[in-house]
């Protein structure tokens, strides 16, 4: 039995198809179907099921895929402990990056990062928290920038910063002649809010469910950016609130809507996240620094509480 073997399996366990597997192990498919025949035969079972369309795994199989993830985990760390000890950051590194957080962050540490770790190639992706989450389990994602906390038995988590909610008031609204707003201030039914599957969406409905009872039927307008919901809310269709970055690119006029809370302001927790195994540990530990850094003089951290992404 080899490493290389328990790839294969993996691969074809997640694609259901020899040649895509092939195709993403970068070998023929003669050569990964001599290789599984191998490895069952050496085992004398059966690991998948080639009579169902897609393949299946039989249910020794899938005991069989859950140690294989396993080893090869393992055997990836002996790798990091070499690059530790050499003081090596460098190679590929997989990176999800929730909606709201992708253009606001990403302009200010990319060009930093890049530049004190030019070895790292980072492979960026803008993913919903969900997807973040299955794509950390299957080991599709090296680490993540989502909000927290997500309570996740095998996820790890460690804060970057803490954004406050500012709220975006237009002039024909309500509030608009308040300073500053209390959070019992906020009514879902005037409300523009992201569409379903924004952790950021499901900040805003704890924080309101907090205070009052509301139908989720009665939200006017849903979108899926907060551009939109800017636009939208330009148009008297709404009040909206925005994550603290989303604020810095407004023009005077559009600046002159924004509205914070009374401390503690309700704030959204941003962190790193990554699998519980813990590989690459020293570029995520470079992300978390340079990150950190160059956020600390964008947003000032203390007094504020931290609304969970979860829905409650």
């Amino acid at each position: 039995m080899t490493i290389t073997q328990l790839k294969y399996v993996l691969a074809i366990a997640e694609h259901k198809n020899f040649t895509k597997a092939a195709e993403k192990c970068f070998v023929t498919q003669p050569t990964l179907s001599t290789q599984i025949q191998k490895l069952e035969d050496e085992l004398d079972v059966q690991i998948f099921d080639r009579s169902k369309k897609p393949i299946e795994l039989t249910n020794v199989g899938q005991k069989i895929v859950e140690q294989a993830k396993n080893i090869v985990d393992e055997s990836e760390r002996i790798q990091d402990i070499v690059d530790q000890q050499k003081g090596f950051i460098g190679g590929e590194f997989r990176i999800g990056i929730i909606p709201t957080v992708m253009p606001t962050l990403l302009p200010m540490f990319l060009k930093n990062f890049i530049k004190k770790y030019p070895k790292v190639r980072l492979k960026i992706e803008e993913l919903t928290t969900e997807e973040i989450i299955t794509r950390l389990m299957d080991g599709h994602l090296d680490a993540a920038i989502a909000a927290t906390p997500l309570e996740h038995d095998t996820i790890k988590e460690r804060v970057l910063y803490y954004e406050p909610f500012v709220a975006y008031i237009p002039n024909d609204h309500r509030l608009k002649d308040k300073k500053k707003i209390e959070v019992d201030d906020l009514d879902l039914n005037d409300m523009l809010l992201l569409e379903d599957g924004h952790c950021f969406r499901d900040g805003v409905l704890n924080l309101c469910k907090a205070f009052k009872s509301h139908e989720e039927d009665t939200f006017q307008l849903e979108s899926g950016s907060i551009e939109t919901l800017v636009k939208l809310s330009n148009e008297g269709l709404g009040m909206t609130l925005l994550p603290y970055l989303n604020t810095l690119d407004l023009n005077e006029k559009m600046s002159k809507m924004l509205r914070h809370f009374n401390k503690p302001s309700p704030a959204r927790e941003v962190s790193i996240i990554y699998h519980k195994n813990e590989l690459k540990m020293q570029i995520i530990d470079a992300l978390h620094n340079v990150i950190s850094g160059v956020i600390r003089g964008a947003i000032a951290f203390e007094n504020v509480k931290i609304i969970s992404p979860l829905p409650k």
